[in-house]
């Protein structure tokens, strides 16, 4: 299955991009993912990260793939109706082709205006090897 956890995107500079996901009951994943409390997995919140990253680095005919994934933490719970926000920011990439990152996912519920982070945590992105 492919799951695309990148609706929209925000903003885009040099090393830094911001990207939404919404979230509704119509995504399959919630079928299962609690039937009677449906809530965004945590891996996804983490997949969302690496495609806005994926989205920054990049070029059009290239692939990157996760590498690493260090320190990531969960907090606030992404339920349907709530819009997932993510801010990566990349670092310089290394001779290896692999390229830091930090990112943030904040949680905005669509009846209130308070932010909750729902992930953060830093992680590589490094070219996908095809053989």
């Amino acid at each position: 299955m492919k799951f695309d956890l990148v609706d929209q995107v925000l903003e885009q500079e040099e090393g830094r991009i911001v990207t939404i996901k919404q979230v509704t009951l119509a995504e399959e994943y919630l079928a299962d993912h609690f039937p009677s409390f449906p809530i965004l997995p945590g891996v996804l919140m983490l997949e969302a990260m690496v495609q806005a990253a994926s989205k920054l680095l990049a070029p059009p005919d290239d692939r990157l793939v996760l590498g690493e994934v260090k320190a990531v933490k969960y907090g606030a719970m992404v339920r349907p109706g709530d819009t997932l926000r993510v801010e990566i920011t990349a670092g310089a990439t290394k001779e290896d082709g692999t390229t830091p990152c930090k990112g943030t996912g904040t949680v905005l519920r669509r009846d209130s205006s308070e932010t909750m982070t729902a992930v953060a945590g830093r992680f590589t992105m490094r070219p996908a090897r095809i053989e």
